[in-house]
C-alpha cells in the first residue's frame, strides 16, 4: 500500500478540508488518506458540526443586504483608488502643475466664519493631509453609523473608561463634547486606524434616530502642504467643509491633531455642532 496515503493529515489539511479549500485533485488525495486516519475523521466530523452552528446562529447576518451608505462608500472609495492611478500616469511634469495649482487653490480657500477662530496668535499652516483625514472620517462613519447592534465599542455608559483607553491609544487625553444642548447624545466610541497611528470615533444620536460622529487623531506630518516650512506649527484652527465623502463633515486640525464631525445633516446644523465640539475641546 501506498505509504503516503496512510500519513495522517495535519491540522492544515483539516482547516483546509473543513473550510472547503481543497482542489479537486488534493480533496481526492485527502480523502484517500482520511479513510486510514480515524482520529482525523473525528476532528472533521467535530469542527464540521461547529461551523454549521455557527452559520445558523449568524445566518440573519449573512443573509441581510449590504446597507446602502457602506456599498456607497466602497464605490467612492473604488473610484478615488483608480483617480490616484490616473494621476500617476500623469508623469512627474503634470504632477507637479497639479501640485503647485492645488497648493495655491488651497491657500487662497475662505476659511469659515472668522469669528469661530481661537486669538490671532495661533499660526496657521494648511496641511495636505488634513482633507484626506476629512474623507477617512466620512467613511467611518458611513461604515460605523447604520449598525444596530454594535455601531460602538465601548458604550456611553461607560464614558470615563472609553476615554482614558482611546486617550491612551491615540497618545492625548481627549476629551468627550456634551452636545445635549443641542439634541444629541453619545452613545459610544470605537478605536480606528490611520496613517498617523491610531484614531477615535465618537458617535452621537438625537431622539429621530440621526446619528453624527466626531474623528480625531493625528494627521500625518510629512503631508504638510508647500509654504508650512520643515518644523513649522501645523496648528490650523479654521473649519472647512467637506462633501465629497458618503456624508459631509466640517474639520479643523490643531497642533498636528485632526477633528472631523461627520453626519448627514443640513451644513448650518452641522457647523453649530462643530461650532460646539470646538468650544468644549
Amino acid at each position: 500500500m501506498d505509504r503516503t496515503a496512510q500519513q495522517p493529515l495535519t491540522e492544515d489539511e483539516i482547516h483546509a478540508l473543513v473550510d472547503e479549500r481543497l482542489t479537486p485533485d488534493a480533496l481526492a488525495a485527502v480523502h484517500k488518506r482520511l479513510a486510514h486516519d480515524p482520529a482525523a475523521q473525528s476532528t472533521i466530523a467535530q469542527w464540521q458540526q461547529h461551523r454549521d452552528a455557527l452559520r445558523r446562529l449568524h445566518q440573519h447576518i449573512l443573509d441581510e443586504p449590504v446597507p446602502a451608505p457602506l456599498m456607497a462608500a466602497g464605490q467612492q472609495t473604488a473610484a478615488a483608488q483608480q483617480d490616484i492611478h490616473q494621476r500617476w500616469r500623469w508623469g512627474g511634469m503634470a504632477a507637479g502643475v497639479m501640485l503647485a495649482f492645488g497648493v495655491g487653490w488651497f491657500s487662497h480657500t475662505a476659511w469659515l466664519g472668522a469669528g469661530h477662530f481661537p486669538p490671532s496668535s495661533s499660526t496657521l499652516a494648511y496641511t495636505g493631509g488634513a482633507p484626506e483625514f476629512a474623507r477617512q472620517a466620512s467613511f467611518a462613519h458611513a461604515v460605523y453609523a447604520p449598525e444596530i447592534r454594535h455601531p460602538v465599542e465601548v458604550g456611553a455608559t461607560e464614558q470615563e473608561h472609553l476615554v482614558q483607553w482611546l486617550s491612551k491609544r491615540v497618545g492625548k487625553p481627549l476629551k468627550v463634547p456634551h452636545l445635549q444642548t443641542q439634541g444629541f447624545e453619545l452613545v459610544g466610541g470605537r478605536l480606528l486606524p490611520g496613517e498617523a497611528g491610531a484614531r477615535a470615533q465618537f458617535m452621537y444620536q438625537n431622539t429621530a434616530g440621526t446619528r453624527i460622529t466626531l474623528y480625531l487623531g493625528a494627521v500625518d506630518r510629512t503631508a504638510i502642504g508647500a509654504g508650512a516650512g520643515v518644523g513649522a506649527d501645523i496648528r490650523e484652527t479654521g473649519f472647512q467643509f467637506r462633501a465629497d465623502g458618503p456624508v459631509p463633515s466640517f474639520y479643523w486640525v490643531d497642533q498636528g491633531f485632526g477633528y472631523a464631525l461627520a453626519g448627514p445633516v443640513p451644513r448650518e446644523t452641522l457647523m453649530k455642532l462643530a461650532e460646539a465640539v470646538y468650544r468644549q475641546l
